[in-house]
């Protein structure tokens, strides 16, 4: 299979809102495409993808997994991403470099936040999709309703391809409305084997409603499809399979297959899927990048010149650093050495691996369309491109989101100090959503992260993969600081001490920017007034400024800062000058802007049986919440609010304790606001005492 062409390549990733069954199909889609001979289970710890101990204990995806298969002819790289929140970075990267998607619902659950949030990652980089409506066994599964919800809160054309025959307990398998026969599964051997029958009389007018509908969508993307459909009203089975791999490919239409994996029922339909209508390589458009500052692209062509990105690092105790790349155009050997044009370094290929989850298959060479971890890259880092050094190119990197919570850390042993940098150093460079840093008023080791859990299985992979025990601070928000009023105002920095002084004078302007807009410097001034060397010397000023910002300690946030005039010293000014002036300028400043704290807020669901409903809703009204939404699931209440992350560590003993077990909830991060001013004086006297006692 390893000279297949690219039209036989499929790069995909499962993504969905935690506990939709990702891993779960994983597990099928290997034992029936031949790559497992027995069937992994998440619940008793024998999940294939899910290998680290970590994932095995708590029957959670943490890392991003790949994986490859094959299916009719086709190989398929699999990457089975995380649900939960905390590890969104995973998601992130593996969007960044996948050709297709299988997005994946609970048929009881439907859209839930997760699946909101990774639907719009995907769509941020035009990654097609088809659906896969899981666990049809379980009471209350409704397709049809989640069809809809796809439709409706997702804005998608989704349009199904099969039908479930019966659901809960009465699921028996499948009606496939392109050949319009009833597939029904083996139990005996696990749903290896299915049949086809005609389809159950009482299911027939639904079928044929839906056949109809099936084909009414195609025939509104093509016009000789159309003209044919409303001559003779049906389509050829090889007319439906070809149009909606277009319209699929170019995120036109959203194929919905459904089945339940656990059941082992409809896996085998979504590999047809995945092989009829998911994009390959050749199929997506060229890959964006730079050659200066000129826009470059490459085809996705083997007689391209070599070009990857790295999306993701991971340590290996035997065998070190693996950097997992996508090739993107040209071929690469093992002994080759490679440019890493993002930091400019040539580094030397020792081995090329293709990956099953843990395990690894060496191989000759990496062609374009491969996903391959390659070990000897020591110094390339996520988002990273590698390159020929003839032809070099930069790809557009990855962006991830900023951590939003901070906890300090200390060995327990001091003669532990040196291990445990290296080892969160080592877990930093694996994961951008995890910074390490130092506090220089606390002296402190801070690390920073998306979560209590995220840091929480950080600390413990440092325990067990480094043998570094630690001990951990109350965790703490991550706070942000604005200004709300524009500002102006200048400052002279002079100092003469004998000899050579320092000279620099700079006039500002800082102006509050949108929530998220970022930072801004502007560079106004003219007429040689600063000369131009001095300028990103002013800028640098700035941002040091912002990353401690004068009114509380946190860093500064969403403010756009011009530099409109000055003066300067023939002698005297030079670039430490200029940093120093513009540093003080700017805290001064920012003291006037009637600054304010910013405080994460959280987007809230808890999902909790009638019986709990108003002690739910009340809990989330004394953390400062707000309810914005009360829906029915099945049987179940779903409570949707926005909550301060502050107020929300220690929640999930609570919504225990007030539903005696019996609710959940989940929690992804929405966006900054203003802390109260009562809150933010608390905050600040906090802050400054904590400083004091350390």
């Amino acid at each position: 299979m390893d000279k297949l062409p690219l039209s036989s390549i499929r790069n995909i990733g499962i993504m969905a809102h935690i506990d939709a069954g990702k891993t779960t199909v994983s597990e099928r889609i290997l034992y029936y495409s031949g790559k497992t001979y027995k069937l992994g289970e998440v619940h008793d710890g024998t999940a294939t993808m899910d290998w680290m101990e970590q994932e095995q204990e708590r029957g959670i995806t943490i890392t991003s997994a790949a994986t490859t298969t094959e299916w009719l002819g086709h190989r398929i790289t699999l990457i089975d991403t995380p649900g939960h929140v905390d590890f969104t970075a995973e998601v992130e990267r593996s969007l960044r470099v996948l050709d297709g998607a299988v997005a994946l619902f609970c048929a009881v659950g439907g859209v839930q936040p997760q699946s909101e949030q990774v639907w719009r990652q995907s769509e941020k980089y035009n990654v097609p999709k088809i659906a896969f409506v899981n666990k049809m066994d379980r009471t209350g599964a409704d397709f049809f309703e989640v069809v809809q919800e796809i439709q409706g809160t997702l804005g998608a054309n989704a349009v199904p391809v099969v039908i479930p025959i019966g659901a809960e307990e009465n699921f028996r398998g499948l009606v496939d409305l392109i050949t319009m026969k009833a597939l029904i599964y083996d139990e005996s051997d696990r749903g290896r084997t299915f049949h086809e029958e005609p389809i159950p009389a009482n299911l027939t007018q639904t079928a044929r409603h839906w056949r109809a509908h099936l084909v009414e969508k195609c025939a509104e993307q093509c016009d000789t499809l159309l003209e044919k459909f409303l001559e003779h009203g049906d389509l050829e089975q090889d007319e439906i399979l070809g149009i909606i791999r277009k319209a699929t490919i170019a995120r036109r239409v959203i194929p919905v297959f459904c089945g339940s994996a656990f059941k082992n029922k409809g896996i085998q339909r979504l590999l047809d899927g995945v092989v009829h209508f998911l994009p390959s390589p050749q199929d997506i458009p060229p890959i964006i990048g730079w050659k200066g500052d000129t826009e470059a692209r490459r085809c996705h062509s083997e007689d391209e010149p070599f070009s990857a990105l790295a999306f993701k690092i991971a340590a290996d105790k035997h065998m070190g650093k693996f950097v997992y790349a996508r090739v993107y155009s040209g071929r690469i050997a093992t002994g080759a050495t490679v440019l890493n044009s993002t930091q400019n370094v040539e580094q030397r290929v020792g081995r090329i691996l293709r990956m099953h989850a843990n395990r690894q298959e060496a191989l000759e060479e990496a062609r374009c369309g491969d996903i391959v971890a390659l070990v000897g890259l020591q110094r390339t880092k996520t988002g990273d491109t590698l390159c020929c050094a003839e032809n070099p190119i930069t790809l557009e990197s990855i962006e991830f989101p900023s951590p939003v919570m901070s906890i300090s850390i200390r060995p327990a042993s001091r003669s532990d100090d040196e291990k445990m940098s290296a080892a969160l150093h080592s877990l930093a460079d694996e994961d951008p959503t995890f910074v390490v840093g130092f506090d220089d008023e606390t002296k402190e080791t801070v690390i920073s992260g998306m979560g209590e859990l995220h840091l929480e299985i950080l600390v413990d992979r440092m325990k067990r993969e480094h043998g570094v025990i630690a001990e951990i601070g109350r965790p703490e928000v991550a706070y942000r600081e604005t200004g709300t009023v524009e500002t102006e105002g200048e400052y002279k920095h002079v100092k003469q001490s004998g000899g050579r002084g320092q000279y620099a004078h700079v006039c500002m302007r800082l102006e509050p920017l949108g929530p998220g807009a970022g930072f801004e410097f502007v560079n106004e001034v003219r007429g040689g007034r600063i000369p131009a060397q001095f300028i990103p010397a002013v800028e640098k000023g700035v941002i040091r400024a912002m990353e401690r910002g004068p009114y509380a300690g946190y860093p500064v946030v969403d403010m756009r800062v011009t530099v409109f005039d000055g003066t300067f010293h023939e002698v005297d000014s030079n670039e430490h000058a200029f940093r120093e002036a513009a540093w003080q300028c700017f805290r001064q400043l920012f003291l006037q802007s009637k600054p304010e704290i910013l405080e994460p807020i959280m987007s809230v669901e808890v999902t909790t049986p009638d019986d709990y409903m108003g002690a739910v809703s009340g809990s989330i009204c004394q953390r400062r919440g707000r309810i914005e939404a009360m829906d029915e699931s099945g049987d179940q209440k779903v409570i949707r609010g926005l909550v301060p992350l502050s107020e929300m560590f220690g929640y999930a003993g609570t919504v225990r304790t007030i539903s005696q077990g019996r609710a959940s909830f989940t929690m992804q991060f929405e966006h900054y606001e203003a802390v109260p001013y009562s809150l933010a004086e608390e905050i600040i006297r906090k802050r400054r005492e904590a400083n004091k006692i350390r």
